[in-house]
Formats: structure tokens, C-alpha cells, sequence
């Protein structure tokens, strides 16, 4: 069953008008003051150790509490969790404003069950953001669910029900940030329950892809082709690209030839190695991608013949959608991912920066004469050619050892960008640090293991003011 927006608002939030105005709601505007008042008292674990301060705290908690209550009539699929939210708020005020423990409310609140376009939720919980604030503080969002007709088709066959597509309404100061994500794990708790879902903010990140890429298409002279030019001037397009990109990223992480967990959770490694499991799947995404537009093609191309099905409405959006993720995952590695963040373990920037050397050095991406230019035909299959590079890695470390996986992923990275001179995985780890534990491997790797080149040195500067822009940016604001 599939919602438009409006009826969407209509049948299970109440009237459009009313939740229209949600973000203006006096209620959620104290909300948001009390929220943003407490954390300059909360220590960074989310208590408030000082006596001094519980008067004001009372306060700052009986606000929420009240507008909590206020606003429930406007959140009834989520009334069970904003009672729970309520019943955590005043056992923390009772207990003396000790660490958070938010963990029944959370475990309360279940997103993932009400994937309907249109749909909202007020969230409120004790947490830090990640790509933000790594204190623990009271956060509050006012969200919306992008769940579109055609993504709901794909997720039968791309199956991620933990996978859950926001948009911002409002947000406390965490998420006035770099933060696209919204993770139950992030929250304070006294156990780690089995999490059920993970959210993304796909307007975020659209608008910051539509104004990065914007800008660096103008400094590098490239010429979009028309459809990734559209998407430049449609956020609405591009959220919807970005929701159909990720649904098909974040379930790829468990999935495939894989040497055990690819993060090997709460074990440390070098970073290099999260490099190549996002842009794995970056990749697979991409790839999937490709192979959707041209099945879909085919019966488009075909439409009105014997037994061929012309696409319904939903399948001509998947098609549209499909190719454009193909342009968002080079687009966003390339301009984006490689020279934003610090040079100290950037993961992300190093994946951004081997697909872009990957693709120069395939002949298929030109730097020439001061402008940037794709053999666009020849795109698809370099980029799968760097996808199967990672998956044969992955199923070859299937029967390695775990340093030997680490010593074959960083020459799978050598092999295309340049490793810091002062590297000694460059030169060779010593026997020392090859015959001891793996701690000695990771100590060893520079922060700036591969560092940019010089095209990436100058794209920086160029772009550095575009890419800080980008913090806290909305849809609105692209």
C-alpha cells in the first residue's frame, strides 16, 4: 500500500495544516529551548553532576516533559514512545540527573515500522551525533520520512528493513553539523539492546552533493551530462537518488564474500580498511545501478511488444533514479568525500580520492587543459572493474590471516594512489612489527597515510569555504 504526502499526513498524523506547522508549534519551540538550555549544563557523558544546577535542570526537564505531552496528539503512531520518552525524562530528574538511561523509550520507538511518505516524528533522546558531537547531550529533531512509491517497489527486491529515509524539519544544536545519520547505538542506554533500525538524512545529504558538486563542476570546467545537471537544480530528485543509493549501500555491508564482520566491530584496524569497505559499497550500489537501468531499458525500449509489460509509473522513477546514482556515487566520492574532513585517518577521503586515480589511470576520467572530462560510456565498466578489485580482495581474505588481509588491502591501495614517502608500510614493515600483534601493524600507519595529490591540493583550496558551508545545511538551503 502506497501513500502520497499529503493523505499520508492526512490518515495517520492528523491534519495537514496542523503537522504543516509542526516546526512552529509553540510547544516545540520551548522543546527545543529546554534541550539546547540543558546541554550547557551536561557533562559529555549527558549527567549533570553539580547540585548547583538541578534547580535549573528541573526546569529545562519539566519543559520537555510538558511539551512532550503537548505535541503527542500530533505523533499517535508514536504515542507509546513519547510516553516512554516522558517516564525517562522524570526517572532521570529523579535520580539525581546521573548518567542518561533512555534505553526504554528507545527501545519503544520504532521508525522502521512506519515507512510511509510524508509521515513525521518528534525524536528526543540523550546522545551525540556522529560527524558532530560526541558529547551525550539531550537532542531533539523534528523528522520526515522520504518513502516514495518506487523505493518502497525496490526494497522487495533489495530487502533492508532496518533502513529507515528522513528529511530535517528542525534539530537541536548536535545536528546543526556535518551529522546525516540518526543511530539508535548513539544513544545513552544501561544495556545495548538489538537494534532494529538506522536513519539517514537524505536531504542533507542532497543538499550539500547539490552545492559541492555545483561549485566544483564550475572550478574544473566540467560539463555535467543533462541528467546529473538536473539534479543541481531539484532537491527533491536528489533526495530521492540519495534514498535509492543508500538502501542499497547500508545493507551491502553484511552481504557478500565476506572475511568476517568487514568492520570487525570494537576491533581496531587500519583505517584504509574502512575505506574500502564504503566504497565497496558505494560500488555495489553503483553496480546494482547499472544493471536496473539496463533491465529496466530493455522493457521501456521494448514496450508495446508481445509479452513485454511497458514500465508502470513506480519502475519509470526506478529508471530514472537509477542512472542518477550512478552519477551521485562519482560525483559525491570525487568532489566531496575526497577533501572534506581533516587529513588525520580520513576513510572517507581516501576512497574518494582511489576512485577518482582509479578512473584517470583507466583512461577514462581526463584532467587536460584545466578541465575535467568522462568517456561517460566507458564509465560503467571502470567502475565496476574497481567493485570486483574489492570483492576479490574480500573473498581471497576469506583464508588469510587478519594481518595478511591488512597487508593485501593497503597494496590494492598503492597499486592506485601514492603512499606518504615517510610511510613504513610504503617501505616495509620490519619483521619485528610483522612478527607481533596487530596493534604494531595499525600503530604504524601514518594519519596522513595517502596524502592528496595535486590536483586534490587545489581543489581544496578552491573549495574549502564551499565544503564548511555545508555544515547544517537543509533542503531549503541548497
Amino acid at each position: 500500500m502506497s501513500f502520497n504526502s499529503v493523505s499520508a499526513r492526512t490518515a495517520i498524523v492528523g491534519e495537514p495544516e496542523v503537522v504543516e506547522d509542526v516546526e512552529v508549534h509553540p510547544a516545540w519551540l520551548s522543546l527545543k529551548a529546554a534541550a539546547t538550555a540543558l546541554q550547557a549544563i551536561q557533562h559529555q557523558d549527558g549527567s549533570i553532576p553539580d547540585a548547583a544546577d538541578h534547580t535549573a535542570a528541573r526546569t529545562h526537564v519539566d519543559a520537555i516533559v510538558g511539551a512532550i505531552t503537548a505535541l503527542r496528539p500530533l505523533f499517535p503512531h508514536d504515542d507509546a514512545y513519547l510516553a516512554a520518552s516522558v517516564a525517562d525524562f522524570r526517572r532521570w530528574a529523579d535520580g539525581g540527573f546521573a548518567v542518561p538511561d533512555f534505553l526504554d523509550s528507545l527501545n519503544a520507538f520504532q521508525p522502521q515500522q512506519q515507512r510511509v511518505d510524508g509521515i513525521r516524528h518528534l525524536v528526543v533522546f540523550p546522545m551525540y551525533t556522529q560527524n558532530g558531537s560526541s558529547d551525550r547531550h539531550i537532542e531533539a529533531v523534528l523528522v520526515e520520512v522520504i518513502w516514495p512509491e518506487f523505493i518502497a517497489r525496490l526494497e522487495t527486491e533489495y530487502s533492508n528493513r532496518l533502513f529507515v529515509s528522513l528529511r530535517f524539519l528542525d534539530f537541536t544544536p548536535g545536528y546543526d553539523t556535518n551529522s546525516a545519520v540518526l543511530f539508535p547505538e548513539t544513544v545513552a542506554m544501561r544495556e545495548i539492546p538489538a537494534f532494529t533500525w538506522g536513519a539517514i538524512f537524505q536531504d542533507r545529504e542532497a543538499a550539500r552533493y547539490r552545492r559541492v558538486v555545483r561549485a566544483a563542476s564550475a572550478i574544473t570546467k566540467l560539463d555535467l551530462p543533462d541528467d546529473a545537471a538536473r539534479m543541481l537544480d531539484d532537491q527533491e530528485l536528489t533526495e530521492k537518488t540519495f534514498v535509492m543509493w543508500d538502501i542499497i549501500h547500508d545493507r551491502t555491508h553484511m552481504r557478500g564474500d565476506l572475511p568476517f564482520d568487514p568492520f570487525m566491530i570494537k576491533q581496531r584496524m587500519p583505517y584504509f580498511l574502512y575505506s574500502l569497505e564504503e566504497l565497496r559499497c558505494d560500488l555495489t550500489a553503483f553496480r546494482e545501478c547499472v544493471a536496473i537501468e539496463r533491465r529496466l531499458s530493455a522493457r521501456s525500449d521494448a514496450a508495446g511488444g508481445e509479452r513485454v509489460e511497458p514500465l508502470d509509473a513506480a519502475e519509470a522513477e526506478m529508471l530514472v533514479h537509477a542512472k542518477l546514482v550512478q552519477y551521485a556515487v562519482i560525483f559525491d566520492r570525487i568532489f566531496r568525500f575526497a577533501i572534506t574532513g581533516t587529513r588525520t585517518r580520513n576513510y572517507d577521503g581516501v576512497g574518494g580520492q582511489l576512485l577518482f586515480a582509479w578512473l584517470h589511470q583507466r583512461g577514462v576520467l581526463h584532467w587536460t587543459d584545466t578541465s575535467l572530462a568522462f568517456d561517460w560510456d566507458e564509465v560503467p565498466a571502470a567502475v565496476v572493474a574497481l567493485g570486483e578489485a574489492i570483492d576479490d580482495l574480500y573473498w581471497r581474505s576469506i583464508d588469510r590471516p587478519k594481518t595478511a588481509h591488512w597487508l593485501a588491502a593497503y597494496d590494492l591501495v598503492r597499486a592506485t594512489l601514492t603512499p606518504n614517502p615517510a610511510s613504513a608500510w610504503a617501505q616495509g614493515l620490519p619483521a619485528e612489527v610483522l612478527a607481533g600483534a596487530p596493534k604494531g601493524y595499525t600503530d604504524a600507519v601514518l594519519d596522513d597515510e595517502f596524502p592528496l595529490s595535486m590536483f586534490y591540493e587545489a581543489l581544496e583550496k578552491k573549495m574549502r569555504d564551499v565544503i564548511a558551508s555545508t555544515a547544517g545545511i537543509v533542503g531549503t538551503d541548497a
